[in-house]
């Protein structure tokens, strides 16, 4: 007869033994697995936690650069109005464009990215053959710039 642990298979308590062993091994699994689990789980939080940072960051800091942004157009426009020409057709020209210009550093300052990324979202939503027009043309042009760097 095969023995184990110096009880025979056949004796009366044998079975509940290997029971009691068993289930103590998988409880101890058990709790080793949910330990492993609630680990998991607090560094897939705190890597969350970081990249929600990371992110609100990056976010402040496109903001502050679209705003210095708008500062740098306003000052361009401001040193076209006074070193451009102030007559006749380039004079109009310079005028126009330096107005522009202000109104688009302006908009840059004020409204911030966000504000800037719903226009464009309505802009491409209420004239989708031009926005889809304007990326070809800008995918041929990349794809031009990129063959000729070679």
């Amino acid at each position: 007869m095969a023995r184990h642990n110096g009880r025979n298979r056949h004796h009366p308590g044998y079975e509940t033994e290997q029971a009691e062993q068993g289930s103590g091994s998988a409880g101890q699994a058990q709790g080793m697995a949910g330990e492993m689990g609630a680990g998991i789980a607090d560094s897939f939080s705190n890597v969350r936690d970081m990249a929600s940072g990371a992110i609100e960051t990056a976010r402040e800091q496109a903001q502050a650069g679209t705003a210095a942004l708008g500062t740098a157009v306003r000052n361009l426009a401001g040193a076209l109005r006074q070193r451009g020409p102030h007559e006749g057709m380039m004079g109009t020209a310079a005028g126009s464009l330096a107005e522009t210009l202000e109104r688009g550093g302006h908009y840059l300052e004020e409204e911030g990215l966000n504000h800037i990324v719903d226009d464009m979202t309505t802009l491409i939503r209420n004239n989708p053959l031009p926005a889809i027009g304007v990326s070809i043309g800008l995918g041929f042009m990349v794809a031009h710039l990129c063959r000729s760097s070679r």
